[in-house]
């Protein structure tokens, strides 16, 4: 790796830090980077120009307290990521230039490098691991870079990356952990400021975090001119939280996986300089679930009737968890959410539709037992009514009893306390009802195919997430013993990079070793679900 190409200097070396891009007169007297003065003379408008701060009247409404947009979306690369890699870029000497530039990245920081590299007339190389999607080759290539495919996952990709870097003396492009990089992204903040009337009334600005580029240069601008009552805070997801746990534990944590829904912000471990200023400077960490995100996508289309990817819509999605863990509804504060990015993979439609009502907390999703016998049906639907059911799904079990799994768009703002009537009501009249809004096992597979038999001797079922990758599914089933017989298998595109899928595999009880053993060798992710009461109701028959 070229010396320029990342930062020097270790969290536990007792000597000041090194930045030996950056000039002298771009440093404080502690030696650690100046960033006012980096943000404001930074080289982003060059070529790009301010995107709206829009006021969303819905959502405001909604939640009875002001909320903004910042609309990072409508920049020309549909992300924030173009300021960082541009302000990087534009600072190289003539002769980096010359030589080119080389990043690793399977989404929006390869676009911002590549357009970055088309205005500066460097040539740019994107390596990008083999399962990425065509259509984020297609938008790189279109913008002049040349894209190499290499390693089945970023983890390879990136060692050829650096391999590259080092064999042919090319400047690495970094993502997010650089001064030059958070500079370039902190102004967003520095536009917030700008464009907000009386900006010292902001309650809170809230922004994704993945490798942390962007809420540290947004706390460096807003910390040093905002008012002391407006809070930066990150938001992660609950399977991609590497900063809040950082921050706990006062030092970098590295995943060992990472959910990869919101794949913009899908990183193991965030970086040392970013830490370093979101330590001090942040005001905290909100984390929030795939549902939630989905609503908030939902949200920000009914507010501009633009669709936002899943890291675009994570900071609305944690300012609105923000306001129900504090209770502020109806608060009259001030909020901003940046809204970082739209480069949407239109496979994911389906999923976001399918889970925004949930992520709402306006739709419930029930299991509920039933006498077998005729009147059931309309004392069960007597109870809901008049919510409007949105599925309804029944399973003969036994001649005394019915399982129905049943979900309906809530009447009431309290959930908690609605669902909990439904069922009291329900058990009143006979029925046994349980909420399983929360169970994924349901969300993704059980509602899709119910029914099965009762006798399967020795199934064990699990919830496995495959790579979307050619050789995925054959390496999972060549691995099988072939005295294991799979006896159920489901499988659903979700539009995201691994493949959702639930089998049972019928194993004798001597053989749990060798099975386990299979399991730790094939090393996908996975959730035993032989115990769930969902698979119990309704694929045992």
């Amino acid at each position: 790796m070229s010396p320029t190409a990342t930062l020097e200097y270790s969290s536990n070396a007792p000597e000041p830090l090194a930045y030996p891009r950056l000039p002298k007169h771009s440093l404080l007297p502690s030696k650690t980077p100046d960033y006012l003065r980096l943000i404001l003379t930074s080289k982003v408008y060059d070529i790009l120009k301010e995107t709206p701060l829009v006021y969303a009247p819905n959502l405001s409404a909604k939640l009875g307290n002001e909320i903004w947009l910042k609309r990072e979306d409508l920049q020309e690369v549909f992300s924030f990521k173009i300021r960082g890699a541009y302000n990087f870029m534009a600072s190289l000497s003539p002769e980096e230039r010359w030589k080119g530039v080389i990043t690793c990245s399977a989404g929006n920081h390869a676009q911002g490098v590549a357009l970055s590299g088309s205005r500066l007339q460097v040539p740019c190389t994107i390596v990008m691991p083999k399962a990425t999607p065509s259509i984020k080759v297609r938008n790189v290539s279109r913008l002049g870079a040349k894209v190499l495919l290499h390693g089945d996952d970023f983890d390879e990709a990136k060692a050829e990356c650096a391999r590259l870097a080092e064999a042919h003396g090319l400047i690495f492009v970094p993502p997010y952990d650089d001064p030059l990089v958070i500079a370039g992204q902190g102004t967003v903040g520095l536009e917030i400021l700008k464009q907000m009337k009386d900006a010292e009334t902001i309650d809170g600005i809230f922004a994704a975090v993945g490798g942390g580029g962007l809420c540290a240069g947004i706390c460096e601008y807003v910390k040093r001119i905002g008012s002391p009552r407006t809070k930066v805070v990150g938001v992660e997801t609950f399977d991609g939280d590497a900063m809040a746990r950082s921050l706990e534990k006062g030092e970098r944590v590295t995943l060992k996986e990472v959910g990869p829904f919101s794949d913009g912000t899908a990183v193991k471990i965030v970086g040392e300089e970013p830490f370093r200023i979101c330590k001090d400077l942040m005001d905290g960490v909100v984390k929030t679930n795939n549902d939630e995100i989905c609503a908030a996508i939902k949200d920000i289309f009914e507010e501009t009737r633009s669709i936002t990817e899943p890291a675009g819509a994570l900071a609305l999605a944690g300012l609105k968890r923000y306001i129900t863990d504090n209770n502020l509804f109806n608060a009259q504060k001030r909020f901003v959410a940046v809204i970082s990015g739209a480069n949407m993979n239109f496979g994911r439609l389906r999923f976001v539709a399918e889970r925004a009502e949930l992520g709402e907390g306006r739709e419930a999703l029930l299991s509920v037992e039933i006498p077998e016998k005729p009147g059931s049906f309309i004392a069960l639907h007597t109870v809901i009514h008049p919510r409007e059911v949105t599925e309804f799904i029944y399973r003969y079990n036994s001649p005394d009893t019915a399982h129905v799994f049943l979900s309906f768009i809530l009447a009431s703002n309290s959930r908690e306390k609605e669902v909990q009537g439904v069922l009291a009501e329900l058990e009143e009249k006979g029925m046994k009802g349980c909420d399983i809004s929360d169970d994924e096992f349901a969300k993704s597979h059980a509602r899709y195919m119910v029914g099965g038999s009762k006798d399967v001797p020795h199934e064990r079922v699990f919830r496995f997430e495959f790579p979307e990758r050619h050789g995925a599914l054959r390496k999972f089933l060549v691995g099988l013993h072939s005295g294991w017989n799979i006896s159920l298998f489901h499988y659903r595109n979700h539009g995201a990079d691994l493949g959702k899928v639930l089998a049972g595999i019928q194993v004798p009880e001597n053989e749990y070793k060798e099975f386990d053993e299979f399991l730790e060798k094939l090393s996908y992710d996975y959730v035993e679900e032989t115990q769930n009461e969902t698979y119990k109701r309704y694929l045992r028959g």
